[in-house]
């Protein structure tokens, strides 16, 4: 299971993916909507994603760790649209026969998701606002006070 949805996350389903008899650990992330961002508060944030690329690099991202950590098994979810304080946004469940290579591979996948896949955010505050595109190190930000852009 490897997918960009725009429907909340079922947390159960994704672990279901990766369960088998030879999994002695199942290591959960589940990545939710934070209220306060700095000193801002968060009202939502909208993502987006150019999601054929992205469902194959996270389809990539599983290759990996297939290859690094034998035996693993890994499932990863993103929820793009617009999305409300607490909610799911991303979930990845990885089994192993060791809980070792299990957490190794869970934290190995959010940082991939992190700086390859094609997921942006723009986070909404009451003062201003910011479009997040960790892949090439992009930030725009607008709000009242000052416009710029860093590439």
């Amino acid at each position: 299971m490897f997918d960009i949805i725009t429907s909340p996350i079922d947390p159960s389903a994704v672990i279901k993916e990766v369960e088998h008899r030879n999994a002695g650990a199942i290591v959960t992330f589940m990545g939710t909507v934070r209220e306060m961002t700095r000193e801002r508060k968060t009202l939502y944030l909208d993502y987006e994603s150019y999601e054929p690329m992205a469902r194959r690099m996270l389809e990539n991202i599983g290759g990996e760790i297939r290859k690094r950590w034998p035996g693993a098994r890994t499932a990863i979810v993103h929820r793009i649209g617009r999305l409300q304080i607490g909610d799911l946004a991303v979930m990845i469940a990885v089994s192993s026969p060791h809980r070792k290579e299990a957490y190794e591979a869970n934290r190995f996948a959010i940082e991939r998701i992190k700086t390859m896949v094609p997921i942006w955010k723009k986070e909404h505050w009451a003062d201003g606002e910011l479009w997040i595109g960790n892949q090439q190190g992009t930030v725009s930000y607008t709000d009242d006070r000052q416009r710029c852009e860093k590439r």
